[in-house]
């Protein structure tokens, strides 16, 4: 065997989710991560929803990070995007901005803080 064929064997159990397992979202979006958090013997389910604020890394140890306003506190948390522990990703909104890595968000407040929404339009209506 040589070595891009271990790689790819450990890529293989490592990372069981496949590109088609993950939606595709950008820096911008609204999205929410459903993840499992084990406690002991127990396991639940919880729920982030927030701004991608960046996607980093290539391949499958490609990580992004959620920014949202939690009782007026900015909480970020930075997800691994092939994760076991993610259940699902659900893509909200779609948002326009003009860059990769939205860090200019952590220093705005209220309406300034915005991000525009990308207007979805149907092809069926011509």
């Amino acid at each position: 065997m040589n070595k891009d064929a271990i790689i790819r064997l450990v890529n293989e159990q490592m990372w069981p989710k496949t590109d088609a397992d993950v939606p595709s979202f950008k820096a911008g979006d609204t999205i929410t991560v459903t993840y499992k958090i084990v406690e002991g013997s127990k396991e639940r389910l919880q729920s982030f929803r927030g701004v991608v604020i960046q996607i980093k890394g290539q391949g499958k140890t490609r990580m992004f990070t959620i920014r949202k306003i939690s009782n007026g506190v900015g909480v970020e948390r930075i997800f691994p995007l092939y994760s076991p522990h993610i259940e699902k990703i659900e893509v909200n909104k779609i948002g326009v901005v003009r860059r990769a890595r939205i860090y200019y968000l952590r220093n705005l407040t209220g309406k300034k803080a915005r991000i525009k929404e990308k207007r979805m339009t149907s092809s069926t209506e011509k």
